[in-house]
């Protein structure tokens, strides 16, 4: 898999997110400023475990693009309160790493689970021999608008029930395949004016921009991360009583900063930890919860 190719899809993604993301934008100024460098330590993108007309919809799907362009799988992780599930992919080359997560449809209660398969019902999903054609015919434009809403706009009344619910399904149903998050990769900014997560974290707050409280994990786990709060806009829903599409506020996506240490994975054999921790992922994945 040509490797530029992919590098060009995130970028794409990349300036669409931060289009949209104006606290990515304070991020990445703030370090250019001080001479830094900008790396990804990882893309999010969120998912439903079902299926409509034999084509999953969730991280079977997702993650057989991320295999088409030469991810593999590198670890998963279990949610069983929220009922989520994830996993994360790892590619040879020096590309962001991909986490993918999936509400378990399932495990919901019939009435959400009902309202959510309606909602998802008009999904147009591409096979994997189309999208392996999409990337052989470098077709960014194309392999780019899977990571929309790949169906009709949701019934407010909906979108409300299944927010009660469970509000990372609602984020999907608005939202789609859309990047939930970036995240800043603080071992690469080589910058001293911001040598680590809490010094960026400060200075970001100091710029105005609204922070997580806690930075969620410890050095000697390997991984500690944290956000910015995930900013608000106008998304399409259906009017329940003239059948009419309108705008209504709700949360979009945050910007993740990462840092990653090197911890013993096993007696006498001590490297960088590339994974994720599950704490982590549950406590972040409320950073979308409506207020």
């Amino acid at each position: 898999m040509n490797s530029q190719f992919t590098r060009q899809l995130w970028d794409r993604l990349w300036q669409n997110y931060i289009a949209r993301v104006t606290y990515a934008q304070t991020y990445q100024q703030m370090i250019l400023n001080a001479g830094g460098t900008i790396a990804n330590d990882h893309i999010a993108f969120r998912s439903l475990r079902l299926s409509i007309d034999g084509k999953n919809l969730g991280i079977n799907y997702l993650g057989a693009i991320a295999e088409a362009l030469g991810y593999e799988v590198a670890g998963e992780y279990t949610f069983p309160e929220t009922k989520l599930y994830a996993r994360h992919y790892q590619h040879s080359d020096d590309l962001p790493k991909l986490f993918i997560s999936e509400l378990i449809v399932e495990e919901l209660p019939d009435a959400i689970a009902s309202l959510i398969y309606n909602t998802v019902s008009s999904a147009s999903i591409l096979e994997r021999s189309q999208i392996d054609k999409l990337i052989a015919a470098s077709d960014i434009e194309t392999i780019a608008q899977i990571y929309t809403r790949p169906w009709l706009p949701p019934k407010l009344s909906i979108v409300e029930k299944v927010n009660a619910a469970t509000q990372y399904g609602a984020w999907v149903l608005l939202h789609g395949y859309a990047v939930n998050h970036f995240t800043g990769y603080i071992n690469s900014q080589n910058t001293p004016q911001y040598p680590d997560i809490e010094n960026t974290a400060s200075a970001l707050s100091k710029l105005g921009v609204p922070m997580k409280a806690e930075i969620e994990g410890s050095k000697s786990s390997g991984l500690r991360q944290t956000a910015t709060f995930a900013i608000n806009e106008m998304v399409s829903v259906v009017e329940d009583s003239s059948n009419q599409v309108i705008q209504i506020p709700w949360t979009y996506a945050y910007y993740e900063l990462a840092e990653r240490s090197i911890v013993e994975l096993e007696p006498g054999k001590k490297m960088l930890f590339n994974g994720f921790k599950g704490n982590n992922a549950q406590n972040l994945f409320e950073m979308t919860r409506k207020s």
